[in-house]
């Protein structure tokens, strides 16, 4: 098969253990720059061109879209749905788990445990979105954040407040959340490829910080989940339309809840966690599923 990555930075881990898997098992692999990708968009034979090339006869794509080029990079996705090229994680469903507010609205319609999360426009609103959010301790989020970037504990009720009033401020969108102080500084992904979690690990957080994210010094164990979480986490996936995804769990006295869904997970702190070859899981189940216009989003936008 000839399969295409839709990514920036071919140097990255997860991008070089994909095409060393894809080689491994005998197909042709290409990292493609996406912001240099444009594209021919007509009605009878639709193009992505790159530094002058037409990139034509490909089996698959997969897409590893940064979140700062969302727009343009799902621009480019679509046209290759178009042209009938089969991706890994479709448009439509990228673009649902990077709406922070909608992919928490369509798990809670599914009846998925999520942190108690409070949203607003108007500033008479910030003392009733502090209690939703069952007062404080609790968690602001700016809806455009990544990597735990715009992500801030206020430990106090006035706390929250000046934050609140800060992002308002910058005219920045964000939203309240529960915090779940039984389990400050950790949490749990799951990597899920297709309908199956075949990856797990516990992240935490560095010394006094109360986000989990390896980017911020974070460290990673492979952990063992409960049936519930194994659960929770593909009915997450599968919500958002993922065949891979990784899917962050909060461990909450009440059972398991779903902080994120990640459509572009990185591999490099799972698989030295677990020591699973995820890379190789996430061809196999190309050359399973990959065919010729196999997209829901096709003609439809």
């Amino acid at each position: 098969m000839r399969i295409l990555i839709l990514a920036r930075n071919p140097s990255l881990y997860s991008h070089r253990r994909l095409v060393e898997a894809g080689e491994k098992r005998g197909h042709e692999m290409r990292i493609i720059n996406t912001l240099r990708c444009y594209m021919n968009v007509t009605a009878h034979r639709p193009e992505v061109r790159y530094k002058g090339e037409t990139l034509t006869g490909y089996d698959a794509v997969i897409p590893r879209i940064g979140q700062s080029i969302t727009e343009y990079g799902l621009a480019v996705l679509r046209q290759f749905e178009m042209m009938g090229v089969y991706p890994v994680n479709e448009s439509v469903a990228i673009g649902r788990s990077r709406d922070k507010l909608r992919a928490l609205q369509l798990l809670a319609r599914r009846g998925i445990g999520l942190p108690v999360t409070g949203y607003a426009h108007s500033p008479d609103d910030s003392e009733d979105l502090i209690r939703i959010a069952g007062g404080a301790p609790l968690v602001i989020k700016l809806l455009e954040g990544t990597h735990g970037q715009g992500v801030v504990l206020a430990e106090t009720h006035r706390a929250a407040l000046s934050i609140i009033d800060s992002f308002r401020g910058l005219k920045a969108h964000f939203m309240t959340q529960e915090f779940i102080k039984e389990s400050a500084g950790r949490d749990v992904r799951c990597l899920v490829v297709g309908k199956k979690v075949v990856a797990t690990m516990m992240r935490i957080g560095a010394d006094g910080e109360f986000r989990s994210n390896l980017h911020r010094g974070g460290q990673a164990v492979g952990v063992k989940i409960t049936p519930e979480e194994r659960t929770t986490a593909i009915r997450a996936a599968r919500t958002m339309g993922l065949n891979v995804a990784g899917v962050d769990l909060l461990r909450s006295n009440h059972g398991p809840v779903v902080m994120e869904v990640n459509s572009s997970p990185g591999l490099e702190g799972i698989e030295t966690a677990t020591g699973k070859d995820i890379a190789g899981k996430i061809i196999e189940f190309i050359e399973k599923n990959a065919k010729p216009n196999k997209t829901k989003t096709v003609g439809t936008g």
